[in-house]
């Protein structure tokens, strides 16, 4: 009876042993894939630092651009994925239409502001559509107030006019979560208030100001699921519906006479419209 009290407690010990050795033991990692990730993410991030702005994304695009034609209506369209997307891999640029994208996915307000020359003045357009804040208030970044978009938004248009180039500030477009997480990063109520911040400076500064907004967005101020891909972006059909609308706010920037309007999918509202002097 001892022997086989004294056989039942080694195997009792035994077996607790081997569970407890299951249950403490690190599951084996592959070393080399982690440091092979790690090493991606450092070139990557080194890549970034060397070229913040990333002015050498069109660098040779830009020194291949033919010059101005006589009575060519060039626009450059700057702005971010959403503009680097179109027609590259979502929907359909403007097809034989004299129109630039220079659009570059993940930027913020800041390293547009410092690639403007190279990827738009020096383009010599007659116009630029600017679509850009959406990435600032996720932080891409880093921290960025409202205040600071929007300065950055405002030295593009300065620099632009001051070079004779008209101006075309869009708004920045919705988001939602029905399809993918957005709004954590790119909170809805962020989004109106910069665009209200975008319209003002718009009107007080007789900018187009050109609506996506209002056009993609649906009753409660989210991005319309049948018009987005992940929550954030344009499908085809949303690019089909920003497309109409940029055109028109092309037409009214370039037009001769450059009242305050402002592009929507609604309305169109032009300051003073129709109050020319009647001539006696």
């Amino acid at each position: 009876m001892k022997k086989f009290t004294l056989l039942f407690s080694i195997l009792l010990l035994a077996s607790w042993s081997v569970a407890f050795a299951q249950e403490t033991t690190p599951a084996p990692t592959n070393d080399s894939t982690e440091i092979e990730k790690l090493q991606t993410e450092l070139k990557r991030d080194q890549k970034r630092l060397e070229d913040w702005p990333n002015l050498n994304r069109y660098r040779e695009a830009n020194s291949q651009v033919e010059p101005l034609t006589p009575g060519e209506q060039r626009v450059v369209f700057m702005g971010d994925s959403i503009t680097d997307i179109w027609g590259r891999r979502r929907g359909t640029f403007f097809p034989g239409k004299p129109y630039i994208n220079r659009g570059i996915s993940g930027q913020t307000t800041a390293q547009m502001l410092l690639r403007f020359r190279p990827d738009v003045i020096n383009l010599h357009p007659k116009a630029v559509v600017i679509l850009a804040g959406t990435n600032d208030i996720a932080g891409n970044t880093g921290p960025a107030t409202l205040d600071e978009i929007m300065g950055n938004l405002e030295s593009m248009a300065q620099l632009a006019k001051a070079n004779g180039i008209r101006v075309v500030l869009a708004s920045v477009t919705p988001d939602c979560d029905s399809i993918k997480v957005q709004s954590v990063r790119r909170p809805p109520e962020k989004i109106v208030e910069l665009n209200g911040m975008i319209k003002d400076y718009a009107t007080k500064n007789s900018i187009v100001y050109l609506d996506y907004y209002s056009a993609l967005a649906d009753d409660h101020g989210l991005f319309k699921q049948d018009l987005t891909y992940d929550c954030l972006h344009p499908n085809a059909a949303g690019f089909d519906v920003m497309g109409p609308l940029a055109e028109k706010a092309i037409k009214a920037t370039l037009s001769e006479a450059r009242p305050n309007i402002h592009a929507n999918p609604h309305t169109w509202h032009a300051k003073n419209a129709g109050s020319k002097k009647k001539t006696k």
